[in-house]
């Protein structure tokens, strides 16, 4: 693949790929930027490799997928409690406000196991096909339909 047939591809799919890390990092545009350059640059010194036995989305999204499973496995900082002095002392402006607006979501989200919140994220907020959700995944049909029923009575239950 060429330089440039790469960055067509890539940028047909960056928003597409974007929101998709952007779920499973649960909000977190920074993370989700981060692991979306990381997969990127794997994807284009890869390119040569890639033979079209699939779709270049489907490719690229399983690529961003195991970026993400890597940085889930890395050792995440600490955190500073959201009732702590120093996070309540954070002004807030109307982008931030803005952020928040489905924190619900992403706080329920990041309660599901990995496999799950994929599913949900590939199948509701990219609108991909099981038969994709799959290749994306490396797991059979059946166990992506497993994955997003559970995925979706978890969601229920944890919104409710």
């Amino acid at each position: 693949m060429s330089p440039e047939n790469f960055i067509d591809h890539v940028r047909a799919e960056q928003e597409s790929l974007r929101r998709f890390l952007l779920a499973l990092c649960c909000g977190n545009a920074q993370e989700a930027d981060d692991i979306a350059q990381d997969a990127l640059v794997r994807a284009y010194v890869s390119s040569g490799s890639f033979l079209g036995l699939s779709k270049f989305s489907t490719w690229l999204f399983r690529i961003a997928y195991n970026c993400y499973i890597d940085h889930c496995r890395k050792q995440r900082p600490e955190t500073i409690p959201a009732d702590s002095p120093q996070a309540l002392n954070v002004p807030a402006t109307e982008e931030t406000d803005a952020s928040f607006r489905h924190q619900r979501l992403y706080q329920a989200l990041d309660q599901l196991p990995e496999k799950e919140k994929a599913v949900i994220a590939l199948h509701y907020f990219e609108d991909r096909s099981i038969k994709d959700i799959a290749s994306i995944l490396q797991i059979p049909v059946g166990t992506v339909k497993y994955h997003l029923s559970v995925g979706r009575n978890h969601l229920k239950s944890l919104l409710q």
